[in-house]
């Protein structure tokens, strides 16, 4: 069954962290992090509708002014979720330039800036172009749990880890999704269209059975078109499977309370993206840049019950060595060196 969304590391492993997830289907993605970003065209960066930042260290946040270029002019309204300090860090982002010109470009540029606060009360604001970015605050918003972001389909969670200062591990979570069962379609004569997705969009929305649906769709015998009720359709033709989940971890010490808090947020999940800066044998200077081996990062992933695991975040020191960095946390993560 396809997914609704595919995710791609941005760069290589010894490159800046990010991850770009694409929805399928829809003119629409999500980018983890925003450091070196030139690898992505200016088309998959129009389709951004969310920005998370981890934290705001250059190789995590650097991207932002091309991002801005990219987008100005162009795209109309963009989302960025980062944590504390993170409004003050794009407002001064944007009072670096001179904005004297760009209040008369046609296609106006919201930044929707939200700063995940620790204790729950996230602070938010606006800055628009055609006021020169001028920062306008909106009404804090009291976060539920971990949850970042909720759509019909799927949602965002966050939890922070300790980088010496707090960092944002990331869950993206497909909600559970509906499966059509084509030979039971096909037993009710019906063939497959544009409906369907209106269908299991009006499920997952909680809409009333006895709401109306109209079904198009072409075959050899013509067009057809005909209207059935919800509840008529559902059970009939729809299963429910589990949705996806992805992890993106990094940046972080490795304690028990940074593995409490990954546990909490990640277990189980489906596949998770997690640094893996230096071997095992430079535990130490792990330890003294707070950053993670490729060994202890396999064995959180393991501890959280990662399905799969993709180690990224590689030390430029160990540049045509990525083979060990895999091997180590692979090994680990599948409980070799337990």
């Amino acid at each position: 069954m396809r997914h609704l969304f595919e995710p791609s590391p941005v760069n290589d492993a010894f490159g800046d962290p990010g991850l770009y997830i694409d929805f399928r289907d829809e003119r629409r993605a999500l980018l983890v992090d925003l450091g070196d970003i030139t690898a992505l065209p200016p088309r998959k960066l129009m389709r951004l509708s969310h920005v998370l930042v981890s934290h705001t260290h250059m190789d995590h946040f650097s991207g932002f002014d091309h991002l801005l270029r990219v987008v100005l002019g162009r795209k109309e309204e963009i989302t960025l979720v980062g944590g504390p300090g993170f409004l003050s860090s794009v407002e001064h982002k944007l009072r670096a330039y001179s904005w004297n010109v760009v209040h008369r470009y046609e296609i106006p540029l919201s930044l929707h800036v939200r700063e995940v606060a620790i204790d729950g009360r996230d602070l938010q604001a606006r800055f628009c172009s055609r006021t020169a970015f001028e920062r306008q605050a909106q009404p804090p918003m009291e976060r539920v749990g971990d949850v970042l972001h909720e759509e019909a389909a799927f949602r965002l969670r966050g939890r922070f880890v300790d980088h010496d200062i707090p960092c944002l591990a990331f869950a993206i979570e497909e909600k559970a999704r509906l499966k059509v069962d084509k030979a039971r379609l096909a037993q009710l004569g019906i063939g497959t269209g544009p409906w369907l997705r209106e269908l299991k969009h009006a499920v997952l929305t909680g809409a009333a059975e006895t709401a109306p649906i109209e079904l198009r769709w072409r075959d050899a015998a013509g067009e057809h078109c005909e209207s059935r009720q919800i509840g008529q359709l559902r059970d009939v033709i729809l299963d429910m499977v589990p949705g996806r989940r992805i992890g993106y971890v990094t940046d972080l010490r490795y304690t028990e309370d940074n593995a409490a808090a990954l546990c909490a947020l990640l277990a189980d999940v489906d596949l998770l993206f997690i640094e893996s800066v230096f071997l095992e044998s430079d535990r130490e200077q792990a330890a003294r840049k707070n950053h993670l081996t490729a060994r202890q990062a396999g064995e959180l992933a393991r501890r959280v019950g990662a399905k799969a695991v993709v180690p990224f975040h590689f030390s430029p020191r160990y540049e045509g060595r990525a083979a060990e960095l895999i091997a180590e946390n692979q090994a680990a993560w599948a409980g070799v060196n337990q």
